[in-house]
């Protein structure tokens, strides 16, 4: 009798599993039986770990970057390198995130506009071009972030992107070596700016000598003009422009500026590609959805 009865529990059981499998009820919902496993933080992925590493590398080259080129240029070097090697991380322990995506894109950004903001100072006839740089970099890639979450699918990745849409941005975002040569080289460009910045009196107007009067030993790379009483402060833009001229030999940093330019012009191209690519799919977009809601109406 009592086998019985629990026969028909069992069976009743497996009755009720069946009606909520065809209820649309799952596994998932129903107490598991295998041990539980312990949450995951993606804030500690080794990625993103990576990630914060680059971000301090990157505060500490701001720090020096008024007036130790090369401590500066280390560190900020370092903290772009890395940028490969988190990419690498993810592969390899499965730990690709959207977190980590846009914390790498986002420190991207930044640091290479604190470049610029510095070389803006640094060299004033230019600061107009170095703000464009600036906006164009930002602008160009939010369009495009925006109009991947708006207009692609389900958790697409911004780096992936169809050729019928653009060949170029198609071979910058999936070929590796392209992305890391376009960016490391881009990078490599401002640095070698910054670098000019401390030894070309050719970029720098006032390391010009304009006259040379007699008893004057005046050197290519040292400020021509003395420092008057209105630039007295240690902190005026004179006295930075003082403290950072002549502090090294400009021969590498032209050098190393004349091999990186047609990439980063290359670099500059392609953001505004993606810029334009991506208005032109929000705009379908807006299209498409106008016709979905009879718009534009007839006028009767």
């Amino acid at each position: 009798m009592n086998g019985g009865i629990r026969t028909r529990k069992q069976n009743g059981e497996v009755d009720n599993k069946s009606n909520r499998k065809l209820n649309g009820y799952t596994n998932s919902r129903e107490p598991s039986t295998s041990p539980a496993e312990p949450p995951e933080n993606v804030f500690l992925f080794y990625p993103n770990i990576i990630g914060y590493s680059r971000i301090v590398l990157a505060l500490a080259s701001l720090y020096y970057m008024p007036l130790h080129p090369r401590t500066c240029s280390l560190l900020y070097s370092v903290s772009c390198l890395l940028d490969a090697l988190d990419g690498v991380a993810a592969r390899q322990f499965n730990q690709s995130t959207r977190f980590g995506a846009v914390l790498d894109m986002v420190t991207d950004r930044c640091t290479t506009s604190c470049l610029l903001v510095f070389l803006s100072s640094a060299f004033p006839r230019w600061a107009l071009l170095f703000q464009g740089l600036i906006s164009l970099d930002f602008a160009s890639h939010y369009m495009h972030m925006y109009a991947t979450l708006a207009m692609g699918d389900s958790g697409q990745s911004h780096k992936k992107i169809d050729q019928s849409r653009s060949r170029l941005l198609h071979l910058y975002y999936n070929n590796r070596t392209v992305l890391f040569i376009f960016c490391g080289l881009n990078e490599l460009f401002f640095i070698a700016l910054y670098l000019l910045s401390f030894s070309s009196p050719i970029l720098t107007p006032s390391l010009l000598p304009t006259e040379k009067k007699a008893g004057t030993t005046l050197q290519p790379g040292n400020p021509s003009h003395p420092p008057s009483m209105l630039f007295a402060t240690p902190g005026s833009a004179w006295a930075m422009e003082l403290a950072r001229a002549n502090k090294m030999d400009s021969f590498w940093p032209w050098v190393l500026a004349g091999v990186s330019f047609p990439v980063m012009a290359g670099k500059q191209i392609l953001n505004v590609i993606q810029l334009v690519k991506a208005s032109k799919w929000l705009a379908e977009g807006d299209i498409r959805e106008r016709r979905a809601q009879g718009l534009p109406r007839k006028k009767r």
